[in-house]
């Protein structure tokens, strides 16, 4: 099968990516209404859940693509970078980090593992401090 045209592949990513977004949005509201604001307020478990789901949508997903090859490319894009990505990035920093460890990559896989949550982390307080200083 042939792979998607790139407007095509973009259409799938978009689609996949719109109900991935809104997926995300309805766990956090039905998480918030299950446990009540003061829980999810005191934790984050929309989050936690959305993580922990996405990362094993994530892995089921890899495993089906690993046995189905090119044939599974529109799924790749539609689930794996739309919906997933919509819904996720964890489950894609999850599925690197593990082909990193599954590579013998260990050393890579932990400096990937920390870059990604400390970069991230002062990015957000960098972030943080320019929009308080801008007020």
């Amino acid at each position: 099968m042939n792979p998607p045209s790139p407007i095509a592949a973009s259409a799938m990513v978009f689609a996949g990516g719109g109900a991935g977004a809104v997926l995300r949005y309805q766990v956090g509201r039905s998480m918030t209404g299950w446990l009540g604001p003061a829980v999810v307020t005191n934790f984050p478990w929309a989050t936690l859940t959305v993580n922990v789901l996405g990362s094993l949508a994530m892995g089921l997903l890899a495993g089906w693509l690993a046995r189905h090859g090119n044939a599974g490319e529109q799924w790749r894009l539609l689930i794996g970078i739309g919906l997933l990505g919509g819904f996720t990035t964890f489950s894609s920093f999850s599925l690197e980090l593990m082909l990193l460890i599954e590579r013998g990559q260990g050393g890579a896989a932990f400096a990937y593992a920390a870059i990604s949550i400390l970069a991230g982390l002062i990015g957000l307080y960098i972030g943080l401090i320019a929009m308080r200083i801008a007020a």
